[in-house]
């Protein structure tokens, strides 16, 4: 198959959108598809106001309809609903090429914690992006739940994997130590923006320490306010994969999360994981006993101390890369059967 892939979401970038799409990618040239990326390195680009490590692409539909026309794809991809993804799709319904599309984040309530835009008009927007597709990719059951409620047509369900070489456990390999940090160790990886709300984390009254692995435009203040906490920047591959290994409790306070990949890979590492129970950890935590869900945060990252490491190892291996892969593939069927019935 010749798959073309549009985001607008991508290296340097760090989050679960570009690691997800990378993970796929690897796996699907592997298996001897032809691919095709879009993303912002093929076009000027400007910082986005108040986030200014997301780039937004200059971009016109008229660029995209040439790859459409030279690289003839059986199936486009638009991952994400940014200036590229808009042009792609607009390139899409000019051409009469059918396309899929996903749902990563849930951008209307990431607006509102910056703007005093009503859900119901970021939603009326997304649904139209999203039901012009064929498919559109969703990750958990409790999102495309919420999303059919508001009237999306095309969702398929989608989970994510991880690396279980990358992300294992490391009994001999004690960085906390290493560190001197006090145990038990509560941890958080990801960016560290306002819609993650670390704050909620960082506030709890717990013994130990809290530490943050990540970067991004909320670290000064937080690290200004929460001078208790320890914060060691952003970290990829091995050295990541040992940052979670350290740690007795992996607390995941966002409230916006589609997924949380993040999960996986603390699970992954033996890690349990306190959360708040909505969507993203009730569907990967939710009756798993790998983690504590609880409105009260606090009291969950303390009972999730009580939780056997095994128990995230092998709720862990529940989730692969692969099985996410077969998934994108089978939807992408779609835009040949629409393609060939045009």
């Amino acid at each position: 198959m010749r798959i073309l892939l549009v985001t607008d979401a991508w290296r340097p970038q760090v989050n679960g959108v570009v690691r997800t799409l990378e993970e796929v990618m690897e796996r699907i040239t592997a298996a001897g598809h032809e691919l095709r990326l879009i993303s912002p390195n093929d076009y000027v680009t400007f910082p986005m106001p108040s986030y200014p490590e997301i780039k937004l692409s200059l971009v016109h539909s008229r660029s995209i309809r040439k790859v459409l026309r030279d690289f003839n794809p059986d199936q486009v991809h638009i991952a994400t609903e940014g200036p590229i993804g808009i042009a792609a799709r607009s390139a899409c319904l000019k051409e009469k090429r059918a396309f899929t599309t996903s749902y990563h984040t849930r951008f209307p309530e990431y607006l509102r914690t910056r703007l005093p835009v009503p859900l119901a008009w970021s939603y009326a927007w997304l649904r139209r992006f999203h039901n012009s597709g064929v498919a559109c990719l969703v990750a958990t059951k409790s999102i495309a739940d919420e999303l059919a409620s508001r009237g999306f047509k095309t969702i398929v369900p989608w989970s994510r994997g991880v690396d279980h070489d990358l992300f294992r456990p490391r009994p001999q390999d004690d960085l906390a130590a290493e560190l001197g940090w006090k145990r038990p160790v509560f941890m958080n990886v990801g960016r560290v923006s306002v819609e993650k709300n670390l704050e909620a984390f960082l506030r709890l009254d717990l013994p130990g320490t809290k530490v943050i692995v990540g970067d991004g435009p909320a670290l000064p203040a937080l690290r200004r306010q929460f001078a208790d906490a320890v914060f060691v920047g952003s970290h990829v591959g091995e050295e990541l994969a040992r940052y979670y290994a350290a740690g007795d409790v992996f607390v995941f306070p966002s409230l916006t999360d589609t997924f949380g990949n993040v999960l996986l890979e603390a699970l992954a590492c033996g890690v349990p994981v306190a959360a708040f129970p909505v969507p993203g950890p009730l569907d990967v935590i939710g009756g798993s006993n790998a983690g504590v869900l609880d409105a009260d945060l606090r009291k969950a990252a303390l009972a999730a101390l009580g939780i056997p490491r095994e128990n995230a190892l092998a709720h862990a291996q529940r989730y692969t890369w692969e099985e996410c892969v077969r998934i994108f593939l089978e939807a992408g069927q779609r835009c040949q059967i629409a393609d060939a019935g045009a």
